[in-house]
């Protein structure tokens, strides 16, 4: 497969997304009565998937069609614009500023599908049968999310959410046309790996957040080093995992790496979240608990699941590694029901957690 490099201005679209994800981390921190209600977590889900899709699809056509050209650089630059008036609209209380989040969204999407529709007028065969697949349908889910502007109270999201899920299903739809012009798997797991440094750097912040202690307070100093040792663990898993066990020359429709990094990107989100509250001890100790290790739980399926699936043969792990991970998560948390434990315990326990799975998935 031809060698795809990432470009400067991809890199720098990158960076504009560090805001949205951050206002989408945020929303987890409204804590009330020792507990983030659910409305609130459906928010930071409904946050999310907008600004990964939106992401997701300038990467993909990229990733398929993108040549550092002219006029590609100048669509690039016109979706940063509404990146920018999309992120300035992102927040818990989201009704006062539903229109400009919809002209950021709709304008990022309109891009998108009119780079495709430009594309398959150069494109022969099967690469333009798949430019023009995507370049029409992307439509209907762009206009139905844009039909909601018509609307008011939780009509007007039922429709906006629509139009999205239906724009996200389009690709899984057209699998069968997109599997004959295979995504560039080695700039595919560049690319999630570059995005996915963001959401790490989110949780280095929340660690440095913490890092703000009183002379002598040996405590927060103590679970800054644990946090930041958590981190560094999940980080080097993810990374050595990426870089020297999958097999870059497969050619798919990278449907798994892309949909499967949407629970990976939400998990860290989360868990960026997690480390913030457990400092802050503003919940209640269960709900905490349930929380963390729910989003750790995640982390570890959607990460396991993706690279399995591009592992090299003998990399690959075996069931009973599925079972140790799972069991020490699980003996983890019983104890943890069972007594009370400090907070910068549970911080241990999971930075513990992710030392083995780091071990025993880069020495496999």
């Amino acid at each position: 497969m031809e060698e795809k490099k990432v470009t400067w201005l991809e890199l720098f679209y990158d960076l504009l997304f560090v805001a949205a994800v951050a206002a989408a981390t945020h929303v987890l921190l409204h804590v009330e009565d020792g507990h983030i209600h659910a409305e609130y977590l459906v928010k930071f889900v409904l946050i999310f998937i907008p600004i990964w899709w939106a992401w997701v699809g300038q990467t993909i056509f990229i990733n398929r069609f993108g040549k550092d050209l002219f006029h590609q650089r100048i669509f690039l630059i016109l979706q940063m614009f509404f990146v920018l008036i999309m992120t300035s609209s992102l927040s818990a209380d989201f009704d006062p500023y539903y229109l400009s989040f919809l002209i950021g969204y709709i304008g990022l999407r309109a891009v998108t599908a009119i780079q495709y529709l430009i594309v398959q007028s150069v494109e022969t065969g099967v690469r333009k049968q798949a430019a023009l697949f995507l370049g029409r349908y992307f439509w209907i889910g762009i206009v139905i999310s844009l039909l909601s502007v018509f609307f008011d109270s939780w009509v007007r999201y039922a429709v906006l959410y629509t139009g999205i899920l239906i724009d996200i299903f389009v690709p899984v739809l057209g699998r069968k046309c997109l599997v004959k012009v295979p995504t560039n798997t080695a700039h595919l797991l560049e690319r999630f790996g570059l995005f996915t440094i963001i959401l790490f750097g989110e949780a280095l912040i929340s660690t440095l957040a913490v890092i703000q202690p009183r002379q002598g307070n040996w405590d927060s100093i103590g679970f800054a080093i644990i946090s930041f040792i958590l981190i560094i663990s999940m980080w080097w898993q993810y990374f050595d995992n990426l870089e020297k066990k999958l097999d870059k020359s497969l050619q798919t429709s990278g449907q798994i790496i892309i949909y499967g990094h949407l629970f990976i990107l939400m998990s860290l989100s989360m868990i960026a979240a997690s480390i913030r509250l457990l400092f802050l001890r503003e919940v209640h100790y269960l709900f905490i608990l349930f929380f963390v290790f729910g989003a750790v739980l995640l982390y570890f399926l959607s990460t396991t699941f993706v690279f399995h699936q591009y592992r090299h043969v003998h990399h690959r792990l075996k069931i009973y590694h599925l079972g140790l991970f799972l069991g020490i998560l699980a003996v983890f948390f019983i104890i943890n029901l069972i007594i009370v434990v400090p907070n910068i315990l549970i911080i241990a326990e999971l930075t513990l957690f992710f030392i083995i799975f780091t071990k025993l998935t880069i020495s496999n």
